[in-house]
């Protein structure tokens, strides 16, 4: 199996060139895209999510050899969570070369964080698969590049944030609420309310709920901050 023309420029993007094409391919196919003769790329995703968190564990580790376990976690966590895996995916464009249904085009497929960061996770796959571990630990160090020496120890995602901001008042844990779900089974959009016991709320809308969660935590951590 060949490359096409785009495959072959998003090589360059992404600084490696590979030894068995398929890889790729499979890399950058949505499960919406996917058939009996074409696989897509969560497998590749699972698999890549554990070699990134490794790659991560490793680095920090020799960045920091005295840092406590609760120091590098929370480092850890900003580093390999879904968000961080979509920032580097914009930066060489995978979403020009995803391979979407017709359903996951009309809805903005190419500019969803949940879709961007498991392409992402699954290419990382792809070059450990075709290279080795060594190619895909360069391949990560570079990508991520000043992210991974300059992530803060209070490094939190939103959903962390905002649980600390209601413990430090006192107030429940904030609750997630699935309001809506539309779109087909094999490409669903969650619409998820994040709700505090004062009753303040706001809701955000992904492809997939953990994400969902997290963009409804930063909008309502906005609010929060505007109320300031």
């Amino acid at each position: 199996m060949k490359l096409s023309a785009e495959l072959k420029a998003f090589e360059k993007r992404l600084g490696y060139q590979f030894q068995t094409p398929r890889l790729l391919n499979e890399a950058v196919t949505h499960a919406s895209m996917s058939t009996p003769n074409r696989d897509d790329n969560q497998r590749l995703e699972f698999l890549g999510d554990r070699v990134l968190g490794l790659v991560m564990a490793e680095a920090l580790l020799n960045l920091d050899t005295k840092a406590s376990e609760g120091q590098l976690a929370p480092r850890f966590n900003a580093l390999v969570r879904k968000e961080a895996c979509a920032d580097v995916a914009r930066e060489i464009d995978i979403g020009e070369v995803l391979r979407l249904g017709r359903s996951e085009m009309l809805s903005g497929g190419r500019r969803k964080q949940a879709l961007l960061g498991d392409a992402m996770e699954a290419v990382i796959a792809a070059v450990y698969l075709d290279g080795g571990f060594d190619a895909a630990r360069a391949l990560i160090i570079r990508l991520w590049g000043s992210r991974t020496t300059s992530v803060k120890e209070d490094a939190r995602d939103a959903k962390t944030s905002l649980q600390e901001w209601a413990q430090a008042r006192g107030l429940e844990p904030p609750s997630y609420v699935l309001t809506k779900r539309s779109g087909p089974d094999h490409a669903p959009i969650f619409t998820i309310a994040a709700k505090l016991s004062t009753g303040q709320t706001a809701s955000a809308t992904a492809g997939a709920k953990r994400a969902a969660e997290q963009d409804a935590a930063a909008v309502l951590l906005a609010q929060l901050e505007q109320e300031k």
